[in-house]
């Protein structure tokens, strides 16, 4: 975890869970699992456990660190928190009173504004109701393509301040996107080795529909070997827009 964060949209990330395991297309080269491995051969201590190789690997199985969830209270200015950057919380090996653990610093922290980020979707709306939600936490959902377009679905059934979609790495074009219920969605191609493009049509499609539906559109990269190969100009411009009331966290 760190407190500040080379991610575009947003400041910083808190990680208190680790690991995961694959669970579509977008999982293929994922970088968490990448830089897990590298954790591990550092010596860092929340990564010296592996997971299943055929859906995980070396320092990346789901593992929970009751000792991370104090880490938001130390830290004195406000910032937009990303929420398990090396894992998933809606992993099925994530006890649901874990879950609740975090989602009570989140409530305890208002000074902080948090995002989380699930590819686990079905989970999330299942156990939506049996979860207290703060008012200063954003959840989302990660569309690698058509074949997951379900999980936008799942995401419209949660009460949270914002509901948000990452749609990286784009492997696909997404016909018939809709955005009802959405407030804010985050494009992107895929980077690192073995890294699959993505077509211009594709992001100009979503640009559309956002801007048809008034949402926010966030452009992160093209992608390539390394996430900033390709640039982060689309038509050339940036796109940086954000949720309503985002811009007194993010500069």
């Amino acid at each position: 975890m760190s407190d500040r964060s080379a991610i575009e949209w947003t400041e910083a990330t808190w990680n208190p869970t680790t690991g995961c395991d694959r669970v579509s297309a977008g999982c293929d080269n994922c970088y968490a699992l990448t830089l897990a491995k590298r954790l591990k051969a550092m010596g860092a201590a929340k990564y010296q456990v592996d997971g299943d190789p055929r859906t995980s690997g070396p320092g990346f199985a789901l593992t929970t660190h009751r000792d991370a969830l104090d880490v938001p209270r130390h830290w004195k200015s406000p910032r937009m928190v990303f929420v398990n950057s090396m894992s998933d919380l809606f992993h099925a090996r994530v006890p649901l009173a874990f879950v609740r653990d975090v989602f009570q610093v989140i409530a305890e922290t208002p000074q902080h504004t948090y995002q989380l980020l699930t590819k686990r979707s079905v989970r999330l709306r299942r156990v939506t109701e049996r979860l207290d939600w703060p008012r200063n936490l954003w959840v989302g959902v990660s569309v690698e393509n058509a074949e997951h377009l379900s999980r936008v679905d799942d995401l419209r059934a949660v009460p949270a301040a914002v509901r948000f979609l990452s749609l990286e790495p784009l492997l696909g074009p997404l016909p018939g996107l809709q955005l009802d219920g959405v407030g804010w969605v985050i494009a992107g191609g895929e980077s690192g080795p073995g890294h699959r493009p993505m077509e211009p049509a594709w992001v100009l499609e979503i640009r559309d529909v956002c801007a048809a539906a008034d949402v926010p559109f966030f452009f992160k990269q093209w992608g390539g070997r390394s996430p900033k190969a390709g640039g982060r100009e689309l038509q050339g411009r940036t796109w940086d827009d954000l949720p309503q009331g985002a811009h007194a966290v993010l500069p």
